[in-house]
């Protein structure tokens, strides 16, 4: 009854926020439309369960290649033994890709079993992760992608009218009066800023001296705090983490690509972080963020997890968030066409606090129709390589300050 009877790959693609938003202009050389990876899996009691892995994102073929591959090593096991399934799947992949491209699409397949597996038990699957009496976490917005002051404050009315007071922009050292402006302007609302430098995708990245000149240089202009500073420094770079650490007297933290649950806990160790933040759709799935979650606590640590991915990456990381007592989470701003959709009455914001899901499983809505709706356009792929867009230079924000 619980064995797996079929596994596939949908890819799905829908707008993304507009034509003139500067991640738009960046990273999607075709317009503003995203594609999402999905895995179908399908139980023999007829039960289908989804999920998500980030490479959809960026290589939704390879994506889809790779699940294709994977496949017939689990039809017909046990899709409840969730965890011996994702070795089956290590003994596929680990030889060839023990880091990297297998591990997102590995934390699909994972994600959908989980999500079949608690919704035959008629669950949510936070259930599946602990026992957990909270009934809402704390969010904060994640957006500051903005060119102008217009967009940040439009940004700001919108955590407002929502009761967050946690914001996170995207800056990088030569946006020093840009940061200072945003501080200022965020203090206004009541809305603590932190920092995301994007160093995951920088080539090269900066280092941990350039960054605490940054930071100097911004407490110069403005003395409101900063919340934390997010992939400050390049992802291979541990001691520059270490370095930022024990120089600045702001949150660490960092982790969105690490993809293995054993490569976070050698972090972990290092102690380069205040916190950490995992991915289910890219470190190996649920299971593998609760293993974070349950070393960090030994470090006295909560993790924050990662949640830019689509609907069902969002929904994956929450439920693991409420299952493991998690205190804050992400919420991407940039609207996606596809999240009203999927999330339904799931994904509930109120008095700044993401309301803990109660349907079955991870509680998105996967059919035919929207399948048909947002078929796959290959021409809807994230580009890791960067567009210079002209943006204003710094001293524009000197101005406006």
């Amino acid at each position: 009854m619980n064995k797996i009877e079929n596994i596939r790959t949908i890819l799905l693609s829908a707008d993304y926020g507009d034509e003139k938003h500067p991640e738009i202009l960046e990273c999607f050389p075709n317009g503003p439309k995203r594609t999402i990876g999905l895995v179908e899996v399908t139980l023999e009691n007829g039960v289908k369960g989804y999920g998500e892995g980030y490479l959809g994102v960026f290589a939704p073929k390879v994506f889809k290649s790779i699940v294709e591959l994977c496949a017939p090593y689990l039809i017909g096991k046990d899709g409840f033994d969730v965890l011996r399934r994702y070795k089956d799947l290590c003994s596929v992949c680990d030889y060839w890709s023990l880091q990297g491209a297998a591990r997102h699409t590995t934390s699909a397949i994972e994600i959908a079993l989980v999500d079949a597996k608690s919704k035959t038990q008629k669950c949510p699957a936070y259930k599946l992760f602990g026992n957990s009496s909270k009934k809402h976490i704390e969010v904060y917005g994640s957006g500051g992608i903005c060119d102008t002051k217009e967009h940040f404050i439009e940004e700001l009315e919108l955590l407002k009218s929502l009761a967050i007071k946690k914001y996170k922009i995207r800056s990088v050292p030569n946006d020093i009066y840009k940061t200072a402006w945003v501080l200022k302007e965020a203090r206004k609302y009541g809305i603590d800023v932190g920092i995301d430098m994007c160093q995951n995708l920088a080539d090269p990245p900066i280092s941990a001296d350039a960054v605490i000149s940054y930071i100097n240089s911004v407490k110069k202009i403005t003395k409101e705090n900063i919340l934390f500073l997010e992939e400050a420094v390049g992802p291979m770079d541990l001691n520059g983490f270490k370095k930022l650490k024990e120089t600045l007297k702001i949150a660490i933290c960092g982790g969105e690509v690490i993809t293995t649950p054993l490569e976070m806990i050698q972090r972990l160790n290092l102690d380069i972080y205040n916190f950490v933040q995992p991915d289910a759709s890219v470190i190996g799935g649920m299971h593998a963020v609760k293993e974070v979650f349950e070393h960090a606590k030994t470090k006295n640590m909560i993790p924050v997890v990662h949640a830019w991915g689509g609907p069902v990456a969002i929904m994956a990381n929450y439920h693991v968030a409420f299952g493991c007592n998690g205190n804050l989470v992400e919420f991407p701003m940039i609207p996606y066409k596809l999240e009203p959709i999927m999330f339904g009455d799931q994904k509930v914001i109120k008095d700044g606090k993401l309301l803990r899901p109660e349907n079955p499983g991870i509680g998105i809505t996967m059919n035919d129709k929207i399948e048909k709706d947002f078929s796959f356009d290959k021409e809807s792929v994230y580009s890791c390589v960067v567009v210079d867009r002209g943006q204003p230079k710094d001293s524009f924000w000197k101005e406006q300050a």
